[in-house]
């Protein structure tokens, strides 16, 4: 399950290490089996969690865990070789920034601008035009028994 991939097996980039981790920052456990030290259980496999602590060699990551019938914090020290940057506030960062932007231009101009996500509405209705209708008939399934001998 931990295995790398092809022509990825051996040492750990210098990258992995130069990568700067704040308290806040939200991370995903991605477990990398070249180093095995301070390597997270199985179940937080793939997980994404917010870094509380930060140490010389390792990041605490709060996740969240269902044990039954609730949710509970669980608090992990994993190594930052076993951890990565997530891209979960990607999408929200990169709207925020438009809409700033969107408002900023709105008030130069002395208009009111929506920023609110609108669902997808339905799709406008098209009529047909020089349709014509044709009956499909079913063909009827002969079994030929040439050259079958019983």
């Amino acid at each position: 399950m931990f295995s790398r991939p092809f022509r990825k097996k051996g040492m750990l980039n210098a990258t992995t290490f130069l990568r700067t981790f704040r308290v806040g920052d939200y991370v995903d456990i991605k477990v990398n089996p070249a180093q095995q030290k301070g390597m997270p259980y199985l179940a937080y496999q793939g997980r994404t969690g917010v870094v509380w602590n930060v140490t010389p060699r390792a990041v605490g990551v709060e996740v969240n865990k269902q044990i039954g019938g609730r949710v509970a914090r669980k608090r992990l020290h994993i190594r930052i070789e076993h951890v990565q940057h997530s891209r979960c506030r990607e999408d929200f960062i990169n709207r925020r920034i438009a809409n700033d932007a969107a408002k900023a231009e709105a008030k130069k101009t002395g208009k009111t601008v929506v920023t609110k996500r609108a669902p997808v509405g339905p799709r406008s209705g098209f009529v047909l035009t020089n349709v014509s209708t044709e009956i499909l008939t079913p063909i009827p399934y002969d079994i030929v028994r040439e050259g079958i001998k019983y």
